[in-house]
């Protein structure tokens, strides 16, 4: 009887490249999931940036306010303080008074030192003591003393602070978006080529794309894996 031939297996049936697609199907199923979750973890640091600038912002513009109010202040301290060194210069007293100064509510210098901020008064008081019309190393207004603070002009500087530290959020918010974006983007190509090569009908070609997509995923999923969550 004549010999029949048996049908030679081929090079997908033989060998690792049977198991080509559950390769690819697992490269596909990571790479989807990694998708996901830089997708989520890029949507959650965009909200830390979106609030963090909010919250700069609104930190911005209070600390112009107290600002300003500083400001107000100390025109309203200098205007009263030249005022009364004018009335006690009208008066024919001197700016050297003991110390403490106690004003004379029935003169006008005592009216002005009475309507004194009570920031303001500290100072002045301070300043007295120093003897600045003798003493030559006397700080030349009650401005110059440490005792003259603004409690407005402290928080507007705390303010500041506190909104150079929410926009340093923000944009380290933004870094960690785009790293996820980044992740993503890395994700999709792995997709690209295991979708790719499953197309393909060469064994060889296949594997080769399939190497090249699990080389990209492996290499996203070390880096992903390094980076800060927020939840």
């Amino acid at each position: 009887m004549p010999m029949v031939d048996e049908p030679q297996a081929t090079p997908a049936e033989t060998g690792w490249y049977r198991h080509l697609d559950l390769v690819a199907t697992v490269v596909l199923a990571v790479a989807t999931v990694l998708t996901a979750w830089s997708a989520f973890q890029s949507s959650q640091w965009s909200g830390v940036q979106a609030a963090a600038y909010s919250a700069a912002s609104r930190e911005r513009a209070e600390s112009n306010r107290a600002q300003t109010l500083a400001g107000q202040q100390s025109i309203i301290d200098v205007m009263l303080f030249t005022d009364w060194l004018d009335a006690l210069h009208s008066e024919g007293d001197t700016v050297v008074v003991p110390d403490p100064y106690v004003p004379d509510p029935t003169v006008y210098s005592g009216f002005l030192f009475e309507r004194f901020r009570p920031e303001f008064r500290p100072a002045v008081h301070a300043w007295l003591a120093e003897e600045p019309l003798t003493n030559p190393a006397a700080p030349p207004s009650p401005f110059a003393m440490d005792e003259y603070v603004l409690a407005s002009a402290q928080e507007a500087a705390r303010l500041e602070k506190a909104s150079d530290r929410s926009a340093a959020t923000a944009r380290l918010a933004i870094e960690r978006k785009d790293n996820y974006v980044l992740a993503t983007v890395l994700c999709a190509s792995v997709l690209f080529f295991c979708g790719i090569g499953s197309k393909l009908g060469s064994p060889r070609r296949r594997a080769v794309m399939i190497a090249i997509g699990g080389a990209v995923l492996l290499a996203t999923l070390v880096v992903v894996l390094t980076f800060p969550v927020h939840f």
